[in-house]
């Protein structure tokens, strides 16, 4: 007997990513054109980094950044305020049966790679790998 597995710890499927993308490249090209009713939101410059969505692809995370990371608390503000034109705008594009409710997140992966950069400059982290890097050398001869 089969045992089901809704995707529990396996990543998402493909077509959560599919519809992800889509939704990604939508929501960008509706901020980059200024296609929203709200001159607040349309002056600012908003990068979509990813899109998450649910199993069931109902919820749609939305994680954003403004351009140069400043004003990131007023860009969550207007896109939430701004919710309901923006999945009305996916809906049109996507032709979905159901259109996902939008959550929008401040994408952290910027401030990640950076906390990466400066862990691995540092000399003690150098040290480290140069010696791994010299035990993997004297295997391999």
């Amino acid at each position: 007997m089969a045992k089901n597995n809704f995707n529990g710890d396996a990543g998402p499927s493909q077509r959560q990513l599919r519809v992800g993308e889509t939704i990604r490249r939508g929501l960008s090209e509706i901020l980059m054109r200024g296609d929203i009713h709200d001159p607040d939101l349309n002056r600012m410059s908003i990068t979509v980094g990813e899109v998450r969505t649910s199993p069931d692809l109902r919820i749609a995370t939305v994680y954003v950044l403004p351009l140069g990371g400043k004003g990131k608390e007023d860009v969550l503000k207007l896109l939430s305020k701004n919710t309901y034109e923006l999945r009305r705008m996916i809906g049109k594009k996507l032709g979905l049966k159901h259109t996902p409710e939008l959550r929008f997140q401040l994408d952290q992966t910027y401030d990640q790679m950076d906390e990466t950069r400066r862990i691995l400059s540092d000399a003690r982290v150098q040290r480290d790998v140069e010696a791994n890097v010299d035990v993997d050398d004297e295997d391999s001869a």
